[in-house]
């Protein structure tokens, strides 16, 4: 009989505490919504306010696209990815190791 007691008094507790966590999450939720305004009172209208990236050098939002992409064919990026890697400082790559078979380059 006592076992029953306690298997209902911690049912009880479980729907209490969770009864609880829902009305809290929803209170959060409600007060996440409400921006202060500048007399210091609440207001219920959400402000929107833009990333800075998205602003010009006056605070202006930018309505022109940001990134333009043009696509290249497959050979035209290889070629230049390839005049990337020779141009580059760390490449170590000779004349001899050109003649070398590519499982002696590792």
């Amino acid at each position: 009989m006592l076992h029953l007691l306690y298997i209902l008094a911690f049912t009880f507790l479980a729907f209490v505490a969770v009864g609880n966590l829902i009305r809290n999450l929803l209170s959060f939720s409600a007060q996440s919504q409400r921006v202060p305004s500048i007399d210091g009172t609440l207001d219920r209208r959400p402000q929107t306010v833009p990333h800075p990236e998205l602003l010009d050098d006056s605070g202006r939002v930018v309505e022109e696209p940001l990134l333009v992409m043009r696509s290249i064919g497959i050979e035209d990026a290889r070629e230049k990815l390839d005049a990337l890697y020779e141009s580059s400082p760390g490449n170590r790559m000779s004349d001899e190791d050109d003649n070398l078979p590519p499982s002696s380059l590792v």
